[in-house]
């Protein structure tokens, strides 16, 4: 890595004195090359430093803080349900959750025989006399038919007695005195085969067998198959309750910035992203710089996670770290080896409450969701883990000597591209991107396959790219 001063859509922020003691160090090594025994980037995972950079100091490798997020609620019980207590909702309001219970099919399914086509219930061989009246879906069943005979049906239809088929619409025809016969379109000598397009009852499932185990995420098919199965309601995982506590005393609801005071951009950015992630937002508040509020705002807030911003460094009006010794919570993450976001913490509060600590500037504020809130909330809620992949990046990203970098890219067929203004205190890059790479310390050369985290909507028809 050669020494430079940031670039257009990075913040300064970003080259703190160690990673500039390091890009001195390498100056002599352009991007991408390598000194006589280094392994490529493509063979360094993204908690190894790159080569020649300084001592690497505290902070929790970025991967294996994902999964102390991942594991903190299996503490002691391992439980695949998760930590919440389960419970009975309408089918109306299970989707998105996760079963904490089996689904039992509670009846045959079909319940009785129906038929697959509209058509001709027919019993015999053929030619039939077709009776006047029909069979609908929804009615009771109709009498037996006799040897010859053929009525009228539905889809879904309940199949009267002593049927051997149903012939289709399109394979019948009747003559001039209304008699039914089997078409060309049959199988030669042009007779229906016995129990053709009928759905025998108990076809799909029988009454007791297991349709669904314990784990699967409720979808629309999955609302579908419970209510075809018998169920009104549906036993499962609740969403964690989460609350938001913004802070700082120089943060404005409204209006432009003026006199040294900012726009609160993770107010409005943090509640949906949460609720992505699978959480019950139940507060949001502004907290200001003030050490006994804080307290007692977590002192009095009941949800299963706090989400907290800014106050998780050192500085003046630092509170967090205080507040959690005061309150007697454990840190089970003090600091990442990820940039942006490096201050952000994970801490229990109680058996039963979290706490989140993202830092201050909105896109490490992103790094932090990813990083820790996401795996927090989805073992919380047992959802299942998102599925990993990897493209080949277009361009290279300059890397952090130490650190994993979280960079916004945009997906463009099959190749990420990285996108500009990328700097822990910038959202516009962000805003337009599909996807977080994970970049490994040291960078990343064109063609470099970087894991992607998928960030929870798509944006890839938006036509807004920073490059």
């Amino acid at each position: 890595m050669t020494p430079r001063a940031p670039r257009a859509g990075e913040d300064a922020d970003d080259l703190d004195v160690e990673e500039a003691l390091a890009l001195v160090n390498d100056a002599a090594r352009a991007p991408g090359d390598h000194a006589p025994g280094d392994r490529t980037q493509g063979d360094r995972p993204h908690g190894t430093p790159a080569p020649g950079a300084p001592a690497h100091r505290d902070g929790v490798d970025w991967g294996e803080a994902r999964a102390t997020a991942e594991r903190a609620p299996r503490r002691g019980g391992g439980h695949r349900t998760g930590y919440l207590t389960p419970v009975s909702v309408p089918l109306s309001s299970a989707l998105g959750l996760t079963l904490a219970a089996p689904l039992i099919a509670l009846t045959d399914l079909p319940s009785f025989d129906t038929s697959a086509m509209d058509g001709w219930a027919v019993s015999g061989p053929g030619p039939w006399d077709v009776r006047e009246e029909g069979v609908l879906a929804g009615h009771t069943a109709h009498a037996p038919l006799t040897d010859g005979e053929a009525v009228r049906i539905a889809t879904g239809a309940r199949i009267p007695p002593d049927t051997t088929a149903v012939l289709r619409s399109e394979h019948g025809r009747t003559d001039d005195k209304g008699r039914l016969h089997a078409t060309a379109a049959t199988r030669a000598p042009h007779t229906v085969s016995h129990g053709q397009d009928i759905r025998p009852r108990g076809q799909e499932c029988r009454n007791g067998d297991q349709l669904l185990p314990v784990g699967t995420l409720v979808t629309p098919p999955v609302l579908g198959m419970a209510a075809a199965a018998g169920y009104d309601t549906l036993t499962v995982v609740p969403r964690p309750r989460a609350a938001v506590f913004v802070l700082g005393d120089e943060l404005l609801g409204e209006g432009l910035p003026h006199d040294g005071l900012i726009r609160d951009a993770l107010g409005p950015l943090l509640p949906p992203w949460l609720r992505a992630l699978g959480a019950d937002v139940v507060d949001v508040r502004r907290v200001g710089d003030d050490e006994a509020a804080l307290q007692q705002a977590l002192t009095a807030c009941e949800a299963d996670v706090v989400v907290t911003t800014g106050g998780t460094a050192a500085g003046p009006v630092d509170h967090v770290h205080p507040t959690l010794r005061r309150l007697g919570a454990e840190l089970l993450v003090d600091g990442v080896a990820v940039r942006p976001g490096h201050p952000m913490l994970l801490a229990r509060i109680s058996e039963k409450q979290y706490l989140v600590g993202l830092p201050g500037n909105p896109l490490a504020a992103v790094s932090g969701l990813v990083t820790l809130a996401e795996p927090l909330l989805r073992t919380l809620a047992a959802r299942p883990a998102p599925e990993g992949y990897t493209l080949p990046l277009r361009d290279a990203v300059q890397g952090h000597p130490y650190d994993t970098r979280l960079v916004p890219v945009a997906l463009r067929g099959d190749r990420a591209l990285p996108l500009l203004y990328n700097g822990p205190a910038m959202l516009r890059g962000i805003a337009a991107a599909d996807a977080l790479a994970v970049v490994p310390p040291g960078g990343a050369k064109p063609g470099y396959e970087a894991e992607l985290l998928d960030l929870p909507w798509a944006s890839g028809g938006i036509g807004v790219c920073f490059t």
